[in-house]
């Protein structure tokens, strides 16, 4: 079983709402791809004049950020070590189940293009009948409980610094539910702060998803590999 289990919430990762389906830029974005607008992801770099028109706009339409966040997550030493559980939960309540051996895409458009394909099929699988990615419903309460018991900290520039806090032994390592937000800009919602136990900062700074992910994991290596 995992020793720590990240969880990138609000993930803003979506595939074209209904409502964008008529505006030029995505049907030339479509057509010039051969993409069905019904199992094409959003992406702000190139449907932000049709996103304008979407309510938090803003904070939608940024597959990249998962992109490299999981890139991080999947190849630190602490899921190396078989220890780092990882998971994606949506902005529209999708639980993306994340195989800790999926070697991903590390070209854009092909994680692009997988996660498209996952949206249609529910589940992906290697050759040999290995499931590496897994969709379905359900809201990050649900997630968190299914995940089980253990300390859900939630990485933010305001929380106590995570540090300090593991070494005085005031949050404990192991069996810990790492929180980090998937979208570009503002806070997170009250559906996250609601289930959350502690904040934790590893930085003064507002950080990147993925630099964020990859200070904090080094401290819980650490921690937990001794390294």
């Amino acid at each position: 079983m995992p020793r720590v289990d990240l969880v990138i919430a609000e993930a803003a990762i979506e595939l074209i709402p209904r409502e964008l389906w008529g505006e030029p830029d995505v049907v030339s974005f479509c057509r010039r791809r051969k993409k069905d607008v019904r199992w094409t992801l959003l992406d702000s770099s190139y449907h932000h004049r049709a996103m304008r028109r979407l309510s938090d706009g803003h904070r939608r339409g940024r597959p990249d950020i998962v992109h490299f966040t999981l890139l991080e997550a999947l190849g630190s030493p602490l899921n190396l070590s078989g220890m780092l559980g990882v998971h994606v939960h949506t902005r529209d309540n999708r639980w993306i189940r994340v195989n800790p051996s999926t070697r991903l895409p590390r070209v854009y458009d092909r994680f692009k293009g997988l996660i498209e394909q996952l949206y249609r099929e529910g589940r992906l699988t290697a050759d040999d009948g290995t499931v590496l990615l897994e969709m379905e419903e359900s809201d990050l309460r649900s997630v968190l409980e299914e995940l089980g018991p253990g300390q859900r900290v939630l990485l933010h520039e305001s929380g106590e610094d995570m540090e300090a806090a593991i070494g005085a032994g005031s949050v404990e390592a192991d069996g810990m539910k790492l929180i980090v937000g998937g979208f570009p800009h503002g806070d997170f919602g009250p559906e996250v702060l609601e289930v959350v136990d502690v904040g934790l900062r590893v930085s003064n700074h507002r950080l990147d998803a993925w630099v964020a992910v990859s200070r904090a994991l080094c401290l819980l290596e650490r921690h937990l590999l001794g390294s």
